[in-house]
């Protein structure tokens, strides 16, 4: 079962173009402010590939792509 905290990150993640940029400018902070299992929360920081030479628009799509298909359906 998928908790409320999850799928109200996923929602605004899906939804809200400014939140997804500071999610992946900032993940510790925004990350933060929900109440994620520390099973959603690993997710959420591998799919934004901390540490990774990536642009933060790759790293957006990369968070995209995997809450889409983990939590989204």
């Amino acid at each position: 079962m998928t908790g409320k905290a999850i799928q109200d990150l996923v929602g605004r993640v899906m939804l809200d173009r400014d939140f997804l940029a500071e999610l992946v400018r900032d993940p510790d902070r925004v990350l933060a402010g929900y109440a994620l299992t520390p099973e959603e929360r690993a997710i959420v920081l591998e799919a934004l590939g901390r540490g990774a030479p990536v642009s933060a628009r790759e790293r957006a799509q990369d968070l995209r792509d995997t809450v889409l298909k983990r939590w989204a359906t």
